[in-house]
């Protein structure tokens, strides 16, 4: 471990690939470097710092160099244990940046960074997951009255962040970027659908094709991870306990039934809730022999690890990121990224062009809330539409594509009441 007075990361040696990896990110993420070059005409964040718990990868670096060039100071940590790409945050060390993350952190090194963090003071969080903004709220309330407010990347932050809202618990603004239809309809779809299989191919190299995948949870991410699986030729089940998303999954053509009943037929289980012990005791003995399980929903609860323990009489590990259990009955069953999230546990999270689309929403976020600064109840926020449409407009020109106007005989019909049949 390679340890300076604003760093600790796994070993500084690995900084030359990180910076060849950011400069591929960088030529990848054109939205986000657009926002990067008004940033640094208009420094709308002069004077502001800003303590980020990010995965910390090539993309992450890209946004740690926006926000850098608004004028913010950054502090930043990881937001998972297994989710750092060590030469990202060696590279970032070299550039000065404030930075404390390795793959395979502790617990309590994990929660050692985040301290580190928030002594930074920052002015504003960009949270994925909620535990900065909870760390803060339970162990540093002395902060709160100079935030100006934060951000929230992932679904399972933003249901953190209501459930603290509920409760009046939450004490200064944060925008909920996954709200953005240029966040949650890109990052959750298109992006966990391809790296989640990324992650289970790179742990196992296991074939899709002819599989029975069974999908836990059909909100955005389950919808992705459902067709990519579809894509590569397996046989989708899905799982749910929402009835419209239930009705969405099999109106797609997929075989929806409860767990008790999937559990015996799913060759993959991938879990995409949120919420915990989807995958519980009582399912795993039920499994087909050779059964995978992965996770990419936030936290490792989603799969209850614990008492897959219990069930085991042995465990070996048998590829870096691929447990195998025995259990009492004889058959064995695979856990993929030790239940974290496989994307970024086996693989490398998000491709570059999914995240510059999230990462233009975190960097508008931050200018609202310093533009805004205490005029936001403490509450959580969503972006104006506007702003989500010109993260979606900065895209398409990122892209070289282009789109029709409306003419203004159009405009005129579309506000107008009086012509019909």
């Amino acid at each position: 471990m390679d340890k300076g007075k604003t760093f600790e990361v796994c070993s500084l040696s690995l900084a030359d690939q990180g910076k060849l990896n950011a400069d591929f990110a960088r030529q990848n993420m054109g939205s986000l470097m657009k926002i990067k070059e008004r940033f640094a005409k208009e420094r709308p964040l002069e004077g502001l710092k800003i303590g980020m718990a990010l995965h910390v990868t090539k993309e992450t670096a890209m946004l740690v160099e926006t926000l850098q060039a608004g004028g913010a100071k950054i502090f930043i940590t990881g937001c998972n244990p297994l989710s750092t790409q060590d030469d990202v945050a060696a590279y970032l060390a070299k550039e000065g940046v404030n930075v404390y993350a390795y793959k395979g952190e502790t617990r309590e090194d994990y929660y050692r960074y985040l301290g580190y963090v928030i002594e930074g003071e920052p002015d504003i969080t960009i949270d994925d997951g909620c535990d900065l903004v909870s760390e803060i709220h339970k162990n540093h309330k002395e902060l709160l009255p100079k935030l100006i407010g934060g951000t929230e990347e992932t679904t399972t932050g933003v249901i953190r962040l209501r459930a603290m809202e509920r409760d009046k618990a939450l004490e200064y603004p944060v925008v909920a970027v996954n709200d953005n239809k240029t966040k949650h309809l890109v990052d959750n779809y298109y992006g966990t659908g391809q790296s989640t299989l990324d992650g289970i191919i790179r742990a196992s190299n296991i074939l899709f094709a002819g599989k029975t995948v069974v999908i836990v949870g059909y909100g955005d991410c389950g919808k992705g991870a459902s067709m990519r699986a579809k894509g590569l030729g397996a046989n989708v089940v899905v799982c749910e306990v929402d009835h419209f998303k239930a009705l969405q999954a099999y109106f797609d053509g997929f075989r929806v039934m409860k767990m008790e009943d999937a559990c015996k037929l799913g060759d993959i289980f991938i879990t995409v809730t949120g919420d915990i012990h989807v995958i519980a005791k009582e399912h795993f003995s039920e499994m087909k022999n050779g059964a995978i399980m992965a996770n990419s929903g936030h936290f490792d609860c989603e799969i209850d690890i614990k008492e897959l323990e219990k069930a085991a009489t042995k465990k070996c590990r048998i590829r870096p990121y691929l447990d195998e259990y025995t259990l009492k009955n004889g058959r064995v069953i695979y856990l993929a990224g030790e239940g974290r999230l496989i994307n970024l546990a086996a693989a490398e999270g998000h491709p570059s062009e999914v995240m510059g689309l999230s990462f233009c929403g975190q960097a508008l976020a931050c200018e609202f809330l310093a533009k805004n600064r205490g005029k936001l109840e403490s509450k959580v926020h969503t972006l104006p539409v506007s702003i989500d449409d010109d993260i979606a407009k900065i895209a398409l020109a990122s892209f070289d594509v282009k789109i029709d106007k409306l003419t203004a005989e159009q405009v005129k019909y579309l506000n107008s009441w009086e012509e019909g049949t």
